[in-house]
């Protein structure tokens, strides 16, 4: 900042740019605030359909969310401009002050034509006149006064500096659309960028310079700045891929420095989890250095990380890859190169890739003790779990193709199939288990739409063809192949959790025509399945012999009976949409619908208790507990078991329903039930168990049918308990029937 430029400063053009900035973050946050409960919330409530309910339900929602990010860039830079205008009247108000105080010591400033500075006396007292009043000072005043206008000046300049630096960088970070980073003023940008900086430089250390007082400042500045845009794209790009995957392998090689090894061995899962999340939140970034980075990333995944080891790329990264939403597209990159990868160290899937097993003299990339991180695509199918539209994408993809370019086999069938999975180094540590887990999860992604463990918002987009066919290949591959999920029944949860959101499908498939109109009975929103009766009657009793697995359906189809009621039973309902039967048959249909689902899981259970298994019946009622708590989170919120299901206000195929009403409040009856105490009187006992289930099925059915009845005042209230017992029961009676005949090889005994 030169010398005149400060003391003449002229603020006015300074507050008009805060002044417009500030109208323009006024016009944002309404507009934004609009979006959100306006352009959202009616395009969740819109009957989507066809390409619509693909492409323009999600570009609403995208677009909404830009109006966010726009409002906070805009407030950021109004607030970094806000406060370095601060700033500046200060420093300029202290210049003015010392010039004159430099009056009253004799002593004046003038500007040199280097935009510097230079202190001299007014008058020489050696040379001052007869009778001349010279004002009295030290010999050290003018080095005073020198010195504390240079402090001026240099606090000046790096205010000034700083600003410009996080502006650039605000406005660099994203080539398209607006960064989400937010700063209240300008020290908190500045700061941000500073300690990516520096803690970059303390990562690109060779592994034995780096102490432990190092470690510890990177591993609390990754976990206070890794969420924060400009820091993690900075820290990453200064760092570099390269320097990135020299510094996780290098930490975790005891040869290189054992005295941190040892000390900090605790703290390494810490660090991968901040420094894992620190780069997702980087790979957002679509500036010039950033796309680099991703690029090079990529071509260092298939490559060995140096000549000294056998160690590639994708080893380390993927371990880095559990934790943060990465981007899309580098997330497909990745993983395309990450499968060419697999294909050439295993003869296109024929063995276990070689380099994947972990060996006793092998790092141990992977500090959560889950597994040893040797197997790349353990870590990055976590990735996926986090990301649901690079997961659909991932799992439709071919792993192999035919001399004519034609998909012989996709990524879903060699993972979930076909795939040899590296195991672990010892007893006890099992690779092939976590990496199959998260498959699992990434399955629950890729099929959802929401991250895996997280039940569907009013934000979650209605099923696509392409989820719907990966739905027809895991229902189809689980039914002509039991033993891939019961060989692997820690699979439960995430498998559970997507069949409860394709309860739809699964319905409709079991039913068949029967009376007809089955669209209208169970409608569906976005793409539906075709699935066909014996593979969905296979798949139900195969996943019901999982605790996790039958608690997810059980409840998801106690909510889903419930959205159904209040749809049907709904007097608003536009004519074409209702089926067409009276109210009775209409409840009874509904009533043996679930009768069928419920008893066809509950023969899964029969199996898992009373087989070879022997499980514990506490196991189910424990998972059925934990279920009911996950769901509590969710009553009121108007999300069913699914956004496919067009009954529930995220459709908003009601006008003025009361849908969100009943669902909770049936939810809430069941939630204060409990089967524990039936079901271990039950014992082992088939008949036991199966008189359990259909006696638990009826009172869900009953309490959601008087309920929806009540709700819209209906005049048949007091007959539907005994429509829903005769009906329901009917309804056992079938999937008894349908299991014998399509899965008797699945089960000890089919028959209660």
């Amino acid at each position: 900042m030169e010398f005149d430029s400060l003391r003449t400063f002229n603020f006015e053009s300074l507050n008009n740019a805060v002044d417009d900035w500030s109208k323009v973050v006024k016009s944002l946050e309404e507009l934004a605030d609009s979006a959100d409960k306006g352009l959202r919330t009616r395009a969740n409530k819109a009957n989507w359909s066809g390409v619509n309910a693909k492409v323009s339900r999600q570009f609403i929602g995208k677009t909404a969310g830009e109006f966010s990010d726009a409002n906070a860039q805009a407030t950021s830079i109004r607030n970094i401009l806000r406060d370095t205008r601060g700033e500046l009247q200060t420093f300029q108000g202290q210049l003015k002050a010392a010039l004159e105080r430099a009056s009253s010591k004799n002593l004046t400033v003038a500007s040199t034509a280097d935009g510097g500075f230079t202190v001299t006396k007014v008058v020489h007292p050696d040379r001052a006149a007869k009778g001349t009043d010279v004002p009295a000072g030290s010999p050290d005043d003018a080095t005073t006064l020198r010195d504390e206008i240079q402090a001026i000046l240099d606090r000046a300049t790096e205010s000034d500096t700083s600003a410009a630096r996080v502006l650039k960088a605000l406005v660099d970070q994203t080539d398209h659309g607006f960064s989400g980073a937010r700063y209240a003023d300008r020290d908190a940008g500045a700061n941000a960028l500073k300690e990516a900086d520096r803690l970059a430089a303390l990562a690109r250390k060779k592994p034995a310079d780096m102490s432990v007082e190092d470690f510890d400042a990177i591993n609390a500045g990754l976990k206070k700045y890794g969420t924060d845009e400009l820091f993690a794209e900075r820290f990453a790009t200064v760092l570099g891929p390269k320097g990135t995957l020299d510094f996780w392998a290098g930490l975790n090689d005891p040869q290189r420095n054992m005295e941190l090894t040892s000390r900090r061995a605790d703290d390494l899962d810490d660090l991968q989890k901040h420094l894992g999340i620190t780069l997702a939140t980087a790979s957002h970034g679509d500036a010039l250095a950033m796309t680099t980075w991703k690029r090079e990333m990529v071509d260092l995944a298939g490559q060995p990380l140096n000549r000294d080891t056998h160690v590639m790329g994708a080893q380390v990264m993927s371990n880095l890859m559990r934790w943060g939403d990465y981007d899309d597209r580098f997330l497909g990159e990745y993983g395309a190169e990450l499968v060419r990868t697999e294909k050439k160290l295993s003869d296109n899937g024929s063995h276990v890739p070689m380099g994947w097993q972990h060996m006793a003299a092998d790092p141990l990339l992977n500090r959560t003790g889950t597994d040893s991180g040797s197997d790349p695509m353990t870590g990055f199918l976590k990735a996926l779990a986090n990301n649901p539209g690079a997961a659909t994408d991932f799992f439709g993809e071919p792993f192999t193709t035919d001399d004519d370019g034609k998909q012989e086999l996709s990524n879903f069938q060699y993972f979930f199939e076909e795939r040899d999975w590296p195991e672990g180094p010892g007893e006890g540590e099992n690779d092939a288990k976590t990496g199959r887990d998260y498959m699992a999860e990434a399955l629950e992604s890729a099929l959802t739409g929401h991250p895996a463990g997280e039940l569907p918002t009013p934000d979650t987009p209605q099923h696509t063809p392409q989820q719907a066919a990966l739905m027809k290949s895991l229902v189809e591959s689980i039914s002509d192949e039991p033993e891939r999920f019961t060989d692997h029944m820690y699979m439960g949860d995430s498998i559970g959790q997507i069949t409860s959101e394709y309860l739809p499908d699964i319905n409709r498939s079991l039913r068949g025509e029967g009376l007809g109109n089955t669209n209208q009975l169970l409608p569906i929103a976005g793409a539906a399945i075709e699935l066909g009766q014996q593979h969905s009657t296979r798949f139900l009793v195969t996943i019901g012999q999982s605790p996790e697995a039958y608690a997810a359906v059980e409840v998801g189809q106690a909510r889903y009976t419930a959205d159904l009621m209040d749809y049907h039973l709904n007097p608003n309902l536009p004519e074409d949409r209702r089926f067409p039967h009276p109210p009775k048959d209409t409840i009874e249909a509904i009533a043996h619908q679930t009768g069928h689902i419920n008893g066809t899981l509950a023969i899964g259970r029969q199996e898992a208790v009373t087989g070879a298994a022997a499980q514990e019946v506490a196991a189910f009622t424990d998972s059925i507990d934990q279920q009911k708590n996950i769901w509590s989170g969710a009553i009121g919120t108007g999300v069913g078991v699914g956004v496919s299901f067009i009954a529930t206000p995220v459709g908003g195929a009601i006008a003025g329903g009361v849908a969100s009403t009943v669902g909770s409040v049936v939810l809430e009856g069941i939630f204060k039930q409990s089967e524990t105490d039936a079901l271990q009187n039950a014992g082992k006992e088939a008949a036991d168990l199966w008189a359990v289930s259909q006696q638990n099925s009826v009172a869900h059915v009953q309490a959601a049918a008087e309920i929806a009845a009540g709700a819209h005042d209906a005049t048949y209230q007091d007959q539907v308990r005994e429509w829903i017992l005769v009906a329901t029961k009917s309804g056992f009676t079938e999937a008894s029937a349908g299991a014998q005949h399509m899965a008797d090889d699945l089960t000890t005994e089919i028959q209660p």
